[in-house]
């Protein structure tokens, strides 16, 4: 048997739905094109969990708020062109939770690690320790994978549709 793998964009898509005798493959990323159009820009909505980690979908336009965790975190950009800024942190600054992305309360104090643009497909590691900032001129689509945590929504009666 082989699969086709479709991929959409905010324009155009087909909602997905689950049947639940039929095999998940044929739903991967089917749904997050519809929640990045009804999102806020840079709510981390997740979109699958496995025990404390998770897969966050974010709608990307203008400037995020400044995040950081306390584990790497890797981020794939599903549509758009983004641009991904670091910091380094400063003692003062580095998260005390266990888990997940937070915003940090103001711009980061230390020394500018550097910026990455990634387009569809690209994969981009946010690495512990430090801050990043996420930046898109047009709508994109980011899908970040992470642990739960603080900046985590969780809408899964809003975007769970079972046959």
């Amino acid at each position: 048997m082989s699969y086709k793998t479709m991929v959409g964009s905010l324009d155009s898509y087909d909602k997905g739905t689950i049947d639940l005798n039929d095999d998940l493959k044929h739903y991967a990323f089917s749904n997050i094109f519809e929640i990045c159009n009804e999102s806020a820009p840079y709510e981390r909505i997740m979109v699958a969990s496995n025990l404390e980690y998770c897969a966050e979908v974010a709608r990307a336009e203008g400037s995020s708020p400044w995040y950081t965790a306390p584990h790497d975190e890797f981020a794939i950009v599903m549509e758009g062109e983004i641009e991904f800024e670091f910091y380094q942190l400063e003692d003062d600054e580095k998260p005390t939770h266990d888990a997940g992305a937070i915003k940090l309360g103001a711009d980061p104090k230390g020394k500018r690690m550097g910026k990455v643009t990634a387009r569809r497909g690209h994969e981009v590691l946010l690495p512990q320790g430090a801050a990043y900032q996420l930046r898109s001129e047009k709508p994109g689509v980011v899908l970040i994978q992470t642990s739960a945590g603080p900046e985590s929504v969780e809408k899964w009666s809003e975007i769970c549709v079972l046959k």
